[in-house]
């Protein structure tokens, strides 16, 4: 029996033995380091299903050159790169890696909010340019007592409502798809609105969609407590970046704390990078090493599960499932 050929457009690890374990005895790997879908072509044209890390936008036109694709599967949690809705049209299934990094995504999410509440990173650039003194720092606030806002309560923002509640803070989200006392975790669930106004930490943990990109602007800044601090380790587009600095330009906000930003990498030169209440991390959140194993093992496996005909675990076009050019039922 020929071998099914499977293209990687893009990875950034050093080895591709996890992909070779788990795929090497049904498929052949074709691993590209592109992210222009331009250049994924001529391979990805006779391929029956795509690894894909950063690579994209895959849209309509892409998948219409793949005509035997059966599966795109994300090595990654977000599938804001690939459109959805084209894919369950041309019967291709769209998988994505939803819990490899939940602990860590959280735990760094933690770590920001402790860094901005005790002004960590401040502190250390202070004593570094040869200063050994408090006052510079004031005024700080303690986290027992205060209010974190969660704008979204999927897996990871869950994970955050546990820490946070353990040091004593009040717990609000909002989320359209969660109904209160849905999920064993503190919070209570508040209108969006509230959470701006409550929040002294307001932290991100949405997926990045069309109904959610800029839904963090200027008006939505004019509403939040001049003291508090926005954390955002889910997807940079979300915040609105010129609101973001004028807010922080008028001191309408504290500051913030950002894992991903837009755009991505921020250039060296923007005016975040040189403000003493910005913190700046280079998307890493989602990192450590069995996090990586994690990451590097679920998109295989997906595309494994539909080369045998059988379906995914995550898939995300969930229609998908009435037409699919894998033929499973």
């Amino acid at each position: 029996m020929s071998k099914a050929k499977v293209v990687l457009t893009d990875y950034v690890w050093e080895s591709l033995d996890i992909e070779e374990e788990i795929l090497g005895s049904i498929a052949n790997i074709i691993p590209l380091q592109v992210t222009e879908p331009e250049a994924f072509f001529p391979e990805a044209t006779d391929c029956e299903a795509l690894l894909n890390t950063y690579g994209g936008p895959i849209t309509a036109d892409t998948m219409a050159r793949m005509p035997n694709c059966k599966i795109i599967a994300r090595y990654g949690i977000g599938v804001d790169t690939i459109d959805l809705d084209a894919a369950t049209e041309a019967g291709i299934i769209v998988t994505n890696n939803p819990t490899y990094c939940v602990e860590e995504v959280a735990e760094h999410t933690l770590a920001m909010l402790l860094t901005c509440a005790r002004k960590i990173s401040f502190y250390d650039r202070l004593v570094r340019n040869g200063e050994w003194s408090v006052p510079p720092g004031k005024p700080m606030f303690r986290l027992a007592g205060s209010t974190i806002g969660l704008i979204g309560f999927g897996n990871i923002a869950r994970r955050v409502a546990k820490g946070a509640s353990s040091l004593d803070m009040q717990v609000l989200y909002s989320d359209p798809f969660v109904e209160e006392g849905q999920f064993d975790a503190p919070g209570e669930k508040v209108d969006f609105d509230d959470v701006l106004k409550n929040s002294d930490y307001l932290c991100i943990h949405a997926p990045l969609t069309s109904e959610t990109r800029g839904m963090i602007g200027a008006e939505e800044f004019l509403q939040m407590k001049k003291t508090a601090f926005v954390i955002n380790c889910s997807r940079g587009p979300i915040i609105n970046t010129e609101a973001l600095v004028n807010a922080l330009d008028d001191r309408q906000i504290g500051g913030c704390a950002l894992d991903t930003t837009d755009p991505e990498p921020l250039p060296i030169d923007h005016t975040l990078q040189s403000r003493e209440n910005v913190i700046i991390n280079p998307h890493v959140a989602w990192y450590s090493e069995q996090a990586m194993e994690g990451l590097q093992r679920g998109a295989p496996s997906e595309v494994r599960l539909a080369l045998e005909g059988k379906w995914p675990t995550n898939v995300v076009n969930q229609a998908v499932k009435e037409n699919n050019r894998a033929g499973i039922k």
